[in-house]
C-alpha cells in the first residue's frame, strides 16, 4: 500500500450485489493490493465475507439503505443514507480516494452530483466509457449522464474526455471528434453544427479532428469521441448488442461441424484474446468526469472479475489525479474560450 485512501465500494448496488460485489473486492485486495472499504449492510456484508473467510479482512461502513437498479435520479433524494450517498461523502471527507458502484446509474450520477459536487466552471458532468479499438481504447463521452446539452457543453466534454485520455491512456493531445451524420462540418442538427464551430475554435488548447460518423466508434480514428448522453448511450448500446449477436452466431457457427470445430480449436488463442478485448468488464467500468471525486460506474451486471477492475481502475484514476487534471484542463478551456 502507498498510503492513498481506500477505494469506497458500494456493496450494495449492483444485480449481483452484494455477493459479486464482496468477491471482487476480496479479489482486488488480496489479488491488486487495492485499499477497499465497503459500504452497506454490516451484517449481509459480513455474511458475504464470511464465504471468502474474510471476515475482518476487508473495512465495512454501515449504510442500511440502497438504491434499488430500477430507481431512478430521485432517489438520491429519497435515502440520502443509501449506500452510494454514504461512499460519496466518504471521498468528500477525505476517508476515500474514490467510489466504485455498479449501481442505478441514473441513482450514481444524481447521488454524485448532490454529493461531490460539480468542479468548477463545469457546467454537466459525462460519463466516460472505453471503446475496444486498437492500438488502445477509445474514450466516448457522454454515455448517459446529460441528455440535453447545448453546444457549449459539448465543448467541456470534449476537455473532460481529453483529460481523462492524457491520465488514463497517457495519451498526449489526444485526437477529438464530434459524432454526428457526416463528416462535413456542415452535417447535423444544430446542436452539432454549432459544437463543431465552437470545438474548431478551441485549436489549439484541443486537438479537434473533425466529425465522426457511428461507424467509427470502434476504427479507432480518433481518441476521444464526444456526443451527448442521449446519442451516446443508445450508439454504446447498440454496439454492445452488436457484438453480442456477433459472437453468438460466431459460436453457432463453429459449433456447426466438424471442420468448423476443428478451426475453432486452431484459432483458440486468437478467438479467447478477441472474446476479452471485447468484454466489458475487462475494462472496469464508466467514469463520471466533471465531479470533485473520482466515481467509476461499473456494469450493472458485473460478475467479481468486473468488480475487481473497476476497483483497480478507480485506485489508478486517483494515483494519476485524474480530478485535478480535469480541472486544469477546464480552467485553461475557459481561458481559450470564444462563446
Amino acid at each position: 500500500m502507498d498510503g492513498i485512501p481506500p477505494i469506497a465500494l458500494d456493496a450494495m448496488g449492483g444485480d449481483n450485489a452484494p455477493g459479486e460485489i464482496v468477491a471482487g473486492a476480496v479479489a482486488a485486495v488480496r489479488d491488486h493490493g487495492v485499499p477497499v472499504v465497503l459500504v452497506g449492510s454490516p451484517r449481509t456484508v459480513s455474511e458475504a465475507l464470511a464465504v471468502h473467510d474474510a471476515v475482518g479482512e476487508i473495512p465495512i461502513v454501515r449504510a442500511e439503505e440502497a438504491i434499488a437498479m430500477d430507481e431512478g435520479a430521485l432517489a438520491s433524494l429519497r435515502r440520502p443514507r443509501s449506500s452510494i450517498a454514504v461512499a460519496c461523502h466518504l471521498v468528500r471527507r477525505g476517508d476515500a480516494s474514490a467510489v466504485v458502484s455498479a449501481g442505478s446509474t441514473a441513482g450514481v450520477v444524481a447521488t454524485g452530483k448532490l454529493r461531490l459536487r460539480a468542479q468548477q466552471g463545469v457546467l454537466r458532468p459525462a460519463i466516460a466509457v472505453p471503446l475496444p479499438t486498437r492500438p488502445h481504447p477509445t474514450v466516448l463521452l457522454d454515455a448517459g449522464a446529460t441528455a440535453d446539452v447545448k453546444p457549449e457543453t459539448l465543448v467541456q466534454f470534449a476537455h473532460l474526455g481529453a483529460a481523462y485520455a492524457e491520465t488514463a491512456l497517457d495519451l498526449a493531445a489526444p485526437r477529438v471528434g464530434l459524432l454526428t451524420i457526416g463528416g462535413e462540418a456542415e452535417k447535423g442538427n444544430k446542436l452539432t453544427k454549432r459544437a463543431h464551430e465552437l470545438l474548431a475554435a478551441a485549436v489549439p488548447s484541443l486537438n479537434f479532428t473533425g466529425n465522426v460518423e457511428g461507424h467509427d466508434l470502434l476504427n479507432g480514428v480518433v481518441d476521444v469521441i464526444v456526443t451527448d448522453g442521449f446519442t451516446g448511450n443508445i450508439a454504446l448500446k447498440t454496439m454492445e448488442g452488436a457484438v453480442r449477436y456477433a459472437f453468438s452466431e460466431l459460436r453457432e457457427t463453429l459449433e456447426g461441424g466438424h471442420v468448423a470445430r476443428l478451426a475453432a480449436a486452431l484459432q483458440r488463442r486468437r478467438l479467447r484474446d478477441l472474446r476479452k478485448r471485447l468484454d466489458p468488464e475487462v475494462y472496469g467500468g464508466a467514469v463520471l468526469l466533471g465531479l470533485n471525486g473520482t466515481v467509476v460506474i461499473a456494469h450493472g451486471a458485473s460478475t467479481a472479475k468486473g468488480v475487481t477492475a473497476a476497483c483497480v481502475l478507480a485506485l489508478n484514476l486517483a494515483r494519476q489525479g485524474t480530478v485535478a487534471h480535469v480541472g486544469e484542463r477546464i480552467a485553461a478551456g475557459h481561458k481559450h474560450r470564444r462563446w
